[in-house]
């Protein structure tokens, strides 16, 4: 009897062993295929993440580009300001206005209007649209030239006052 406990003993223990041996091999196994898929998943992050940084680094590339493209403008566009600086401080256009005013309205009209040809180009405007009405040439005539046009006196010393009466 005592040999039919003891192998009921040995087998419970090697049915014990044999077990534990199936449940660790089903959770090895199971920890296995998870880690697969984590696996997997890391492995897209990562490509995700690479396409990422490249795209990033091929967007600093441009905007440095642009970015110097734009330093380049502004260095352009501070030299022709100092250059206009320049010429106004040569100018003085109160006396070529009491000198010529005819002359000084035409070269003022007709820089505004390059400006404003200029303004419509960059703008995309390719079509040959006329100037504004206050752009274009005036016409010349025998007319008076002075900016008196109502015909009053232009001296403004006089004591005198013009009044009218009313009907």
């Amino acid at each position: 009897m005592l040999k039919v406990y003891a192998l009921i003993i040995v087998l419970g223990i090697l049915g014990g062993v044999g077990y534990g041996a199936k449940y660790y091999y089903d959770t090895t196994q199971a920890t296995i295929a998870t880690l697969r898929e984590n696996n997997v998943k890391l492995e897209g992050a990562v490509e995700t993440a690479e396409a990422s940084i490249a795209l990033m680094q091929e967007n600093a590339a441009k905007m440095q580009e642009l970015n110097n493209q734009l330093a380049s403008d502004l260095r352009q566009a501070e030299a022709y300001s100092d250059e206009l600086r320049s010429k106004f401080s040569r100018l003085n256009l109160v006396q070529d206005a009491l000198r010529d005013n005819v002359k000084l309205e035409g070269k003022m009209n007709g820089a505004t209007a390059k400006l404003w040809r200029e303004l419509m180009a960059d703008t995309g405007n390719t079509d040959n649209i006329p100037l504004p009405s206050w752009l274009q040439p005036r016409p010349t005539g025998t007319g008076d030239q002075s900016s008196n046009q109502g015909g009053e006196s232009s001296d403004t010393n006089s004591i005198e006052t013009e009044t009218t009466t009313a009907n």
